[in-house]
Protein backbone atom coordinates (compact mmCIF):
# COMPACT_ATOMS: atom_id res chain seq x y z
CA UNK A 1 0.00 0.00 0.00
CA UNK A 2 1.24 3.34 -1.31
CA UNK A 3 1.71 5.78 1.44
CA UNK A 4 1.61 9.36 2.20
CA UNK A 5 5.30 11.26 3.51
CA UNK A 6 3.06 13.50 5.47
CA UNK A 7 2.07 12.38 9.00
CA UNK A 8 0.90 12.49 12.27
CA UNK A 9 0.25 10.48 15.67
CA UNK A 10 -0.06 10.57 19.36
CA UNK A 11 -0.91 8.91 22.00
CA UNK A 12 -0.52 9.54 25.97
CA UNK A 13 -0.70 6.38 29.22
CA UNK A 14 0.87 5.63 32.18
CA UNK A 15 2.92 2.90 32.05
CA UNK A 16 4.98 1.31 35.16
CA UNK A 17 3.94 4.29 37.48
CA UNK A 18 5.45 6.25 34.26
CA UNK A 19 3.44 8.85 32.28
CA UNK A 20 4.42 9.35 28.93
CA UNK A 21 3.46 10.87 26.07
CA UNK A 22 4.85 10.37 22.61
CA UNK A 23 4.20 12.71 19.26
CA UNK A 24 5.54 12.23 15.80
CA UNK A 25 4.90 13.65 12.72
CA UNK A 26 6.61 14.10 9.18
CA UNK A 27 6.39 16.13 6.20
CA UNK A 28 8.09 15.09 2.73
CA UNK A 29 11.88 14.12 2.46
CA UNK A 30 14.29 12.71 0.18
CA UNK A 31 15.26 10.00 2.23
CA UNK A 32 15.03 9.03 5.71
CA UNK A 33 15.68 12.07 8.32
CA UNK A 34 14.78 11.49 11.86
CA UNK A 35 15.49 14.44 15.14
CA UNK A 36 14.07 13.75 18.65
CA UNK A 37 13.32 15.54 21.79
CA UNK A 38 13.49 13.84 25.14
CA UNK A 39 13.63 14.95 28.67
CA UNK A 40 17.20 15.87 30.06
CA UNK A 41 18.44 12.87 31.54
CA UNK A 42 16.34 10.46 29.45
CA UNK A 43 19.22 11.25 26.06
CA UNK A 44 19.75 7.26 26.09
CA UNK A 45 16.26 7.11 24.31
CA UNK A 46 17.05 8.90 21.47
CA UNK A 47 18.86 5.96 19.20
CA UNK A 48 16.34 3.77 20.43
CA UNK A 49 13.75 5.90 18.94
CA UNK A 50 15.25 6.24 15.93
CA UNK A 51 16.14 2.67 15.15
CA UNK A 52 12.23 1.73 16.29
CA UNK A 53 10.83 4.23 13.75
CA UNK A 54 13.10 3.39 11.26
CA UNK A 55 11.99 -0.46 11.19
CA UNK A 56 7.96 0.98 10.38
CA UNK A 57 9.17 4.04 8.24
CA UNK A 58 10.98 4.57 5.28
CA UNK A 59 11.44 7.68 3.99
CA UNK A 60 10.55 11.40 5.24
CA UNK A 61 11.52 14.07 7.58
CA UNK A 62 10.68 13.09 11.02
CA UNK A 63 9.96 14.36 14.32
CA UNK A 64 9.66 12.83 17.36
CA UNK A 65 8.57 14.54 20.96
CA UNK A 66 8.71 12.20 24.02
CA UNK A 67 6.96 13.39 27.49
CA UNK A 68 8.08 11.43 31.07
CA UNK A 69 6.86 12.38 34.41
CA UNK A 70 8.42 9.24 37.02
CA UNK A 71 5.19 9.25 39.80
CA UNK A 72 7.56 6.93 41.80
CA UNK A 73 9.11 9.65 44.21
CA UNK A 74 10.94 6.88 45.67
CA UNK A 75 13.76 7.95 42.89
CA UNK A 76 14.80 11.43 44.00
CA UNK A 77 16.57 11.34 47.53
CA UNK A 78 18.14 13.98 50.01
CA UNK A 79 21.19 13.34 51.98
CA UNK A 80 22.48 15.59 54.37
CA UNK A 81 26.40 16.10 54.93
CA UNK A 82 26.49 15.28 58.56
CA UNK A 83 30.08 16.31 59.34
CA UNK A 84 29.86 19.90 57.36
CA UNK A 85 26.27 20.21 59.15
CA UNK A 86 28.37 19.49 62.66
CA UNK A 87 30.62 22.22 61.72
CA UNK A 88 28.35 24.71 61.29
CA UNK A 89 26.20 24.12 64.29
CA UNK A 90 29.52 24.54 66.45
CA UNK A 91 30.77 27.57 64.37
CA UNK A 92 27.46 29.21 65.38
CA UNK A 93 28.16 28.29 69.41
CA UNK A 94 31.57 29.76 69.20
CA UNK A 95 30.39 33.10 67.66
CA UNK A 96 27.54 32.91 70.23
CA UNK A 97 30.34 32.57 73.17
CA UNK A 98 32.78 34.64 71.73
CA UNK A 99 30.76 37.62 70.95
CA UNK A 100 28.01 37.08 74.07
CA UNK A 101 24.71 36.99 71.82
CA UNK A 102 22.43 34.23 72.00
CA UNK A 103 22.92 31.20 69.85
CA UNK A 104 19.61 31.00 67.41
CA UNK A 105 20.20 27.84 65.45
CA UNK A 106 17.76 25.98 63.54
CA UNK A 107 17.58 23.86 61.01
CA UNK A 108 16.03 25.34 58.40
CA UNK A 109 19.07 28.07 58.57
CA UNK A 110 21.77 25.43 58.43
CA UNK A 111 20.12 23.69 55.59
CA UNK A 112 20.05 26.86 53.45
CA UNK A 113 24.02 26.68 53.52
CA UNK A 114 25.80 24.97 50.01
CA UNK A 115 26.27 21.07 50.38
CA UNK A 116 24.79 20.86 53.78
CA UNK A 117 21.50 18.46 51.62
CA UNK A 118 22.13 17.19 48.29
CA UNK A 119 19.59 16.05 46.42
CA UNK A 120 20.38 12.35 44.00
CA UNK A 121 18.15 11.00 41.37
CA UNK A 122 18.68 7.38 41.52
CA UNK A 123 20.19 5.59 38.11
CA UNK A 124 17.64 4.95 35.38
CA UNK A 125 16.73 1.45 34.41
CA UNK A 126 17.34 2.67 31.50
CA UNK A 127 15.89 -0.89 29.97
CA UNK A 128 12.46 -0.55 32.17
CA UNK A 129 12.22 2.97 31.03
CA UNK A 130 12.43 2.22 27.13
CA UNK A 131 10.03 -0.94 27.58
CA UNK A 132 7.30 1.68 29.22
CA UNK A 133 8.01 4.46 26.08
CA UNK A 134 8.28 1.85 23.41
CA UNK A 135 5.02 0.96 24.11
CA UNK A 136 3.60 3.75 23.94
CA UNK A 137 5.60 5.12 21.07
CA UNK A 138 4.44 1.89 19.43
CA UNK A 139 0.82 3.29 19.43
CA UNK A 140 1.38 6.19 18.38
CA UNK A 141 3.57 5.20 15.46
CA UNK A 142 0.45 3.09 14.74
CA UNK A 143 -1.50 6.12 13.82
CA UNK A 144 0.84 8.12 12.43
CA UNK A 145 1.21 5.36 9.95
CA UNK A 146 -2.53 5.29 8.95
CA UNK A 147 -2.72 8.31 8.24
CA UNK A 148 0.01 8.55 6.20
CA UNK A 149 -2.28 5.25 4.29
CA UNK A 150 -5.09 7.18 4.20
CA UNK A 151 -3.53 10.04 2.37
CA UNK A 152 -1.89 7.50 -0.01
CA UNK A 153 -4.85 6.14 -0.54
CA UNK A 154 -6.04 9.85 -1.67
CA UNK A 155 -3.10 9.97 -3.87
CA UNK A 156 -3.07 6.83 -5.74
CA UNK A 157 -7.23 7.91 -6.16
CA UNK A 158 -5.87 11.38 -8.12
CA UNK A 159 -2.04 9.87 -9.77
CA UNK A 160 -4.80 6.64 -11.49
CA UNK A 161 -7.65 9.30 -12.45
CA UNK A 162 -4.83 11.38 -14.61
CA UNK A 163 -3.03 8.34 -15.63
CA UNK A 164 -6.58 7.72 -17.58
CA UNK A 165 -6.88 11.25 -18.58
CA UNK A 166 -3.09 10.57 -20.19
CA UNK A 167 -4.09 7.15 -21.76
CA UNK A 168 -7.29 9.47 -23.73
CA UNK A 169 -4.52 11.62 -25.07
CA UNK A 170 -2.54 8.74 -26.16
CA UNK A 171 -5.42 6.63 -27.57
CA UNK A 172 -6.11 10.38 -29.80
CA UNK A 173 -2.40 10.32 -30.96
CA UNK A 174 -2.12 7.14 -32.09
CA UNK A 175 -5.69 7.44 -34.03
CA UNK A 176 -4.80 10.30 -35.27
CA UNK A 177 -0.85 9.93 -36.11
CA UNK A 178 -1.77 7.79 -39.52
CA UNK A 179 -4.35 10.28 -40.55
CA UNK A 180 -1.65 13.15 -40.47
CA UNK A 181 0.47 10.47 -43.17
CA UNK A 182 -2.57 10.34 -44.97
CA UNK A 183 -3.64 14.20 -45.31
CA UNK A 184 0.04 14.74 -46.09
CA UNK A 185 0.09 12.70 -48.78
CA UNK A 186 -2.89 14.31 -50.06
CA UNK A 187 -1.34 17.79 -50.10
CA UNK A 188 1.64 16.77 -51.79
CA UNK A 189 -1.02 15.74 -54.26
CA UNK A 190 -2.92 19.08 -54.51
CA UNK A 191 0.71 21.01 -54.42
CA UNK A 192 1.92 18.96 -57.43
CA UNK A 193 -1.57 19.81 -59.45
CA UNK A 194 -1.53 23.09 -58.54
CA UNK A 195 1.87 23.58 -60.14
CA UNK A 196 1.91 21.30 -62.88
CA UNK A 197 -1.59 21.55 -64.27
CA UNK A 198 -2.78 18.69 -66.44
CA UNK A 199 0.90 17.53 -66.60
CA UNK A 200 1.75 14.09 -65.43
CA UNK A 201 4.11 13.88 -62.63
CA UNK A 202 5.71 10.98 -60.89
CA UNK A 203 3.40 9.44 -58.40
CA UNK A 204 5.75 6.94 -57.29
CA UNK A 205 8.09 9.85 -55.54
CA UNK A 206 5.03 11.47 -53.86
CA UNK A 207 4.99 8.12 -52.65
CA UNK A 208 8.22 7.78 -51.40
CA UNK A 209 7.86 11.47 -49.55
CA UNK A 210 4.97 10.22 -47.63
CA UNK A 211 6.49 7.48 -46.15
CA UNK A 212 9.87 9.45 -45.32
CA UNK A 213 7.14 11.40 -43.51
CA UNK A 214 5.30 9.17 -42.29
CA UNK A 215 8.77 7.32 -40.78
CA UNK A 216 9.96 10.80 -39.52
CA UNK A 217 6.52 11.36 -37.24
CA UNK A 218 5.66 7.95 -36.08
CA UNK A 219 5.17 7.84 -32.28
CA UNK A 220 3.99 4.03 -32.65
CA UNK A 221 6.93 2.82 -30.37
CA UNK A 222 6.46 5.95 -27.85
CA UNK A 223 2.90 5.21 -27.19
CA UNK A 224 3.65 1.45 -26.29
CA UNK A 225 6.03 2.54 -23.70
CA UNK A 226 4.03 5.20 -22.33
CA UNK A 227 1.31 2.71 -21.93
CA UNK A 228 3.62 0.25 -20.39
CA UNK A 229 5.15 3.38 -18.36
CA UNK A 230 1.74 3.48 -17.08
CA UNK A 231 1.03 0.28 -16.25
CA UNK A 232 3.59 -0.47 -14.17
CA UNK A 233 2.82 3.30 -12.40
CA UNK A 234 -0.49 1.51 -11.58
CA UNK A 235 1.55 -1.76 -10.89
CA UNK A 236 3.25 0.30 -7.96
CA UNK A 237 0.22 0.58 -5.72
CA UNK A 238 -0.22 -2.75 -4.71
CA UNK A 239 3.55 -3.47 -3.30
CA UNK A 240 3.76 -3.35 0.33
CA UNK A 241 7.21 -1.77 -0.08
CA UNK A 242 8.33 1.84 -0.57
CA UNK A 243 8.51 2.76 -3.84
CA UNK A 244 8.32 6.52 -3.80
CA UNK A 245 11.76 6.79 -5.51
CA UNK A 246 11.07 4.41 -8.44
CA UNK A 247 7.69 6.24 -8.92
CA UNK A 248 9.44 9.38 -9.43
CA UNK A 249 12.11 8.04 -11.64
CA UNK A 250 9.39 6.23 -14.17
CA UNK A 251 7.30 9.96 -13.83
CA UNK A 252 10.30 11.51 -15.71
CA UNK A 253 10.35 8.38 -18.37
CA UNK A 254 7.07 9.55 -18.97
CA UNK A 255 7.25 12.78 -19.02
CA UNK A 256 10.62 11.97 -21.60
CA UNK A 257 8.57 10.32 -24.12
CA UNK A 258 5.61 13.22 -23.84
CA UNK A 259 8.50 15.08 -25.00
CA UNK A 260 9.65 12.71 -27.76
CA UNK A 261 6.33 12.79 -29.33
CA UNK A 262 5.65 16.54 -29.29
CA UNK A 263 8.84 17.21 -31.10
CA UNK A 264 7.77 14.12 -33.55
CA UNK A 265 4.02 15.55 -33.53
CA UNK A 266 3.83 17.91 -37.02
CA UNK A 267 0.10 18.46 -36.59
CA UNK A 268 -1.79 20.67 -34.09
CA UNK A 269 -4.19 18.76 -32.21
CA UNK A 270 -1.38 16.56 -31.55
CA UNK A 271 0.60 19.04 -30.14
CA UNK A 272 -2.43 20.22 -27.92
CA UNK A 273 -2.82 16.72 -26.77
CA UNK A 274 1.05 16.41 -25.73
CA UNK A 275 0.56 19.81 -23.62
CA UNK A 276 -2.23 18.35 -21.74
CA UNK A 277 -0.34 15.32 -21.27
CA UNK A 278 2.72 16.89 -19.49
CA UNK A 279 0.30 19.37 -17.44
CA UNK A 280 -1.49 15.50 -16.18
CA UNK A 281 2.43 14.28 -15.82
CA UNK A 282 3.82 17.10 -13.85
CA UNK A 283 0.44 16.78 -11.65
CA UNK A 284 0.79 13.29 -10.99
CA UNK A 285 4.95 14.11 -9.96
CA UNK A 286 3.70 16.82 -7.29
CA UNK A 287 2.13 13.79 -6.04
CA UNK A 288 4.63 11.21 -5.86
CA UNK A 289 7.43 13.54 -4.55
CA UNK A 290 5.24 13.14 -1.53
CA UNK A 291 4.93 9.40 -1.73
CA UNK A 292 7.26 7.26 0.55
Amino acid sequence: MVKSMTGYGRCQETVDDINISVEIKSVNHRYFDFSSRTPRNYGFLDEKLKSYVQSRVSRGKIECYVMLDNLDDDSVSVEVNHPLAKNYVEAFGILAETYGIESDVRASVIARFPDVLTVRKQEADEERIWNAVRSVAEKAVDKFITMRETEGEKMRDDICSRADIILEHVAFIEERSPQTVKEYYNRLVDRMNEFLGDSRYDETRIITEAAIFADKIAVAEETVRLRSHIDQLRGFFDTAEAVGRKMDFLVQEINREANTIGSKANDVEIARRVLEIKSEVEKIREQVQNIE
